[in-house]
């Protein structure tokens, strides 16, 4: 139990080092090249790390059942590496100073484009995978009532702004290739840009949070069916019994038998007190 909240907590941070360090890059005008370059270094080993604590999740992908959450977050984990490392490559390919030795290696022209493009897609897949994790991470958190609806306005207002300066900067251009080059304003003020880029994080982790709600509704709602129609049947088997016997006495034969319940040791964000085993 120890080694399973270690290992928890250290992916938690290793997240958090990773969401501040694409925050980072995304700020070039504010660090400048070199800086750039070695944050970009810094975040390939975070990804790296990242691979490795989730390995479990590798080894358990593609087996077993496939409800809506598991896809969209399968999907999104997997776009999400394969942005970082096309990100990685490409911004080797254009390195002065952290990798100078593999400059070069594939056209520089483009490489400029496909490091633009995927740097941009990394952070908006970077965005819905937090959101899609935000109601495991906040399980625990009882917050009801008023409460609640505050923080729901309030996350959905800056995400409102955020989405606003999504458009408003144009990086939907580089996502889809439009321009080879990113237009920055170099006279906004450092802190500007950060909140900037903080705020249109927050609209894509809001996208992948109201993603997460309607998988798991969508989920629910199946299991809710999927009883509702199982107790229907044992309903009406019982109610030909008692009619049989020419008696009814009210109550409602339910079959013995067991389940599988908490999550698998591979699933992210495990919250520490989960253990798995048959009920029933």
């Amino acid at each position: 139990m120890q080694s399973r909240h270690n290992n928890n907590m250290v992916r938690r941070i290793v997240d958090i080092c990773m969401t501040v360090s694409l925050l980072l890059l995304m700020a070039y005008q504010v660090t400048g090249e070199v800086l750039h370059e070695w944050i970009g270094m810094v975040m390939t080993v975070l990804v790296i790390v990242h691979q490795i604590l989730n390995r479990k999740w590798y080894s358990a992908a593609f087996r077993g059942k496939y409800n809506p959450y598991r896809i969209v977050t399968t999907a999104v984990n997997i776009l999400l590496l394969l942005s970082f490392v096309l990100t990685a490559l490409s911004g080797m390919a254009m390195s002065a100073h952290a990798v100078p030795f593999l400059y070069g290696m594939s056209p520089v022209s483009l490489a400029r484009k496909m490091h633009l493009a995927m740097s941009h897609w990394s952070f908006v897949l970077m965005g819905l995978h937090l959101g899609l994790h935000i109601p495991v991470m906040t399980a625990r958190m009882k917050i009801e009532g008023k409460a609640r609806t505050a923080l729901a306005a309030v996350f959905c207002c800056l995400a409102g702004i955020g989405f606003f300066l999504f458009l408003r900067n144009g990086w939907a251009d580089y996502m889809f290739f439009r321009s080879a080059f990113a237009f920055l304003d170099y006279e906004k003020a450092g802190a500007l840009v950060f909140l900037e880029n903080v705020l249109m994080l927050v609209f894509w982790a809001f996208a992948g949070y109201q993603a997460a709600v309607l998988c798991r509704q969508s989920v629910r709602k199946d299991k809710a069916d999927a009883a509702g129609w199982d107790s229907q049947e044992s309903s009406d088997d019982q109610k030909d019994q008692t009619s049989a016997a020419g008696a009814d006495d009210g109550f409602v034969l339910i079959e013995g038998g067991s389940f599988m319940m908490g999550s698998p040791e591979s699933e992210n964000w495990r919250i520490e007190d989960e253990t798995r085993g048959h009920l029933g």
